[in-house]
């Protein structure tokens, strides 16, 4: 099959990054390092990190639910890895989708595309919602009344929600025109929702009871009746085991319902395109973002679960988000508004990322060609105006009209699939171009990276059979989208199907002739018309230099090797109609040459900025070396640009 032809044509690094084709990079540079960290904290730290550790403890892992988090951190730094070396060889806006272009090809480029398409527009549909049940949830509390006549509109676990829609278009409206004003909103966000993470720490250590840790490790039991997963499903066809909780089994099966709370670095990687020596400052971004998380859901959930202990959960009202309800338990229940604030301005945090990150694989697939071109155009605020409304509204009708809730788990299977590809993609890229420049090297990439690949598998298992039913069905109807469209309008194909450019034939070559000979119609320097052609077979007879021909004026000088004007002494002669004003742009007729013999004897006259210079802008003075334009003197700021302020007296003439 030809390569033009071909779904598994590779997009080359230097077209990727915009290095050989030129004008890829359009988006504005609007990150540093510190940014990066508060975006991939933006998105990371959301409303999990208030209820994730009590709700595992609770259900699954026990107090040791520490190690858990533990287990789905490092899991997610292998995987952090890897993105950060890709990400400082091909620092673009598709993240995982451009990485596998280069590596793998087109159709794998659009298979990871299509699912992080997925996974980021039902994250912005689930997170309105989840922000709208919090935001009612903290009106409650602070005792501020809602109408009757919105009670039914907000707060809703399905159908039309005031809230989410106002949410989802707030954020859509702040990216559409421009995200300045978006980052600086996000970096006071971020650092409001960490101040009160700090608090509830603080506050939760001061009833921490070492009593309510023991035993660490509870003894394991059968896993209640519930959804099955796919690892469950296999253990029981080829074992007939029943699937457990709690015990070591429990510690490791919790933790794909934490590494859930680290998606979100990967986004940073998104960001790419728009941040300043991204190939080293994108990688430090993404490891520091999430080594900083991992830190804060550890020490919540040592705070969370030393306050309360395993069995007081159970006992909490349901009614009420996990950890104020925890606070109302041990009589701090001033703590539990502080929470309900937190948790608003965490899950904004994360709708803004989500929508953003959304947005610029959008807009990088449409500038690819896979999705259509005006996607990628960029309006007059500098950002992908089009992706953003189309995606914005996307998630809109979504979250309007869908039981987006339900579906949670396959924002974490979109994720973790883009995870298998970015490992295999060091080794593919490692493989395929080993000499390319990698500002950030994964450490021994063969055995990290199987590791890698191993453990984002293991965590895959753990999904219910219902969402990978799900995700089947949305990467088949991408398949078929890619088929009908994109393949057609991609536009690596559109350049590979482009005929080479045309090419002039050169003319046979005649036999070349003999030294001293002047190709046919080449004037000799010094000549005023062409030298007529003679007989011979090379056109012109050799020329001698200092020939006189006919009509040329007498000069005591060698033709061609001065001109007639030149005079002894290494100066030029001022032609005599230099004397009129007109000829000589203004300047008065008494102004001589320098070696003009109608010049006065004796000195020039003294100017009006010192001896020796004279009046004349004109004029000049000899240098050190010789001849030449040197005008003695300190340097005056100005003095040869156009903006030169004319000092007093007018030397400075226009």
């Amino acid at each position: 099959m030809p390569m033009r032809n071909n779904m598994f044509r590779r997009l080359p690094v230097e077209q990727a990054t915009g290095r050989l084709y030129g004008g890829r990079h359009r988006l504005r540079v609007v990150y540093r390092t510190r940014d990066l960290v508060v975006l991939g904290l933006g998105v990371m730290i959301g409303s999990g990190i208030f209820k994730i550790a009590g709700e595992q403890a609770s259900s699954t892992a026990g107090p040791g639910v520490l190690v858990s988090f533990l287990i789905a951190g490092g899991v997610c730094v292998l995987a952090a890895l890897a993105f950060a070396e890709l990400s400082s060889i091909i620092p673009v806006a598709g993240s995982a989708y451009s990485f596998s272009y280069v590596a793998f090809g087109e159709i794998w480029a659009w298979v990871v595309g299509w699912s992080l398409i997925m996974e980021l527009l039902l994250a912005a549909s689930v997170l309105a919602r989840v922000w709208s049940l919090y935001a009612t949830q903290a009106l409650h509390d602070f005792g501020v009344p809602v109408p009757d006549a919105l009670g039914d509109l907000i707060g809703q676990v399905k159908g039309p929600d005031l809230l989410a829609l106002f949410i989802l278009l707030l954020v859509v409206l702040m990216l559409a025109t421009g995200s300045r004003l978006s980052l600086k909103t996000l970096w006071y966000m971020v650092l409001a929702k960490v101040i009160v993470i700090g608090l509830v720490i603080a506050t939760g250590l001061k009833f921490f009871d070492a009593g309510n840790l023991t035993p660490f490790v509870p003894p394991a039991r059968p896993a209640p009746e519930g959804d099955q997963t796919v690892l469950d499903a296999v253990l029981g066809a080829f074992g007939g085991g029943t699937p457990h909780v709690f015990g070591v089994w429990g510690l490791f099966a919790a933790a794909p319902a934490i590494a859930f709370a680290y998606i979100g670095f990967d986004l940073i990687a998104t960001a790419s395109e728009e941040t300043d020596d991204a190939p080293r400052k994108v990688p430090r971004g993404i490891l520091t973002a999430l080594l900083t998380a991992i830190v804060l859901y550890a020490a919540v959930a040592i705070a969370l679960v030393g306050m309360v202990g395993m069995d007081g959960f159970a006992k909490l009202d349901p009614d009420k988000l996990l950890i104020a309800a925890a606070f109302d338990g041990v009589g701090a229940g001033a703590m539990g508004k502080i929470v309900d604030v937190g948790a608003v301005l965490a899950l904004t945090t994360v709708i803004l990322v989500v929508t953003i990150s959304l947005t610029r694989v959008v807009f990088s697939m449409a500038r690819d060609g896979l999705l259509p071109r005006p996607l990628a155009s960029m309006s007059r605020y500098k950002v992908p105006s089009r992706a953003t409304l189309l995606a914005g509204g996307a998630a809109v009708v979504m979250s309007q009209t869908i039981d987006v809730l339900t579906l949670e788990q396959l924002v974490v299977i979109g994720t973790l699939f883009a995870f298998l590809f970015v490992a295999a993609a060091v080794l593919a890229m490692r493989h395929s171009q080993p000499d390319l420049h990698r500002p950030f090297r994964m450490p021994a990439a063969p055995l990290v990276v199987i590791a890698t690949i191993l453990a984002v598998g293991w965590l895959m298992l753990n999904l219910k059979v219902e969402t990978w039913a799900y995700f089947a069905v949305w990467m088949a109807v991408g398949l078929v989208l890619y088929l009908l469209y994109g393949r057609r309008k991609s536009q690596m194909k559109l350049l590979l199907d482009a005929p080479p450019p045309d090419r002039p034939v050169a003319a046979a070559l005649g036999a070349a002739p003999p030294p001293g000979a002047l190709p046919p119609g080449v004037v000799p320097a010094g000549l005023a018309e062409p030298v007529p052609y003679e007989s011979g077979p090379y056109g012109a007879p050799p020329y001698e230099p200092g020939a006189r021909r006919p009509g040329m004026p007498e000069t005591p000088y060698p033709t061609g090797r001065y001109p007639a004007a030149r005079q002894p002494g290494g100066q030029f002669s001022r032609d005599p109609s230099s004397r009129d004003p007109r000829a000589t742009g203004g300047r008065p007729p008494e102004r001589y040459g320098r070696d003009d013999p109608a010049r006065p004897p004796g000195p020039p006259p003294a100017g009006p900025y010192g001896s020796g210079q004279q009046d004349d802008p004109f004029a000049v003075e000899p240098g050190p070396y010789g001849s030449g334009p040197y005008r003695p003197g300190p340097y005056r700021p100005g003095e040869y640009g156009e903006r030169d302020e004319e000092p007093p007296g007018g030397r400075y003439r226009r």
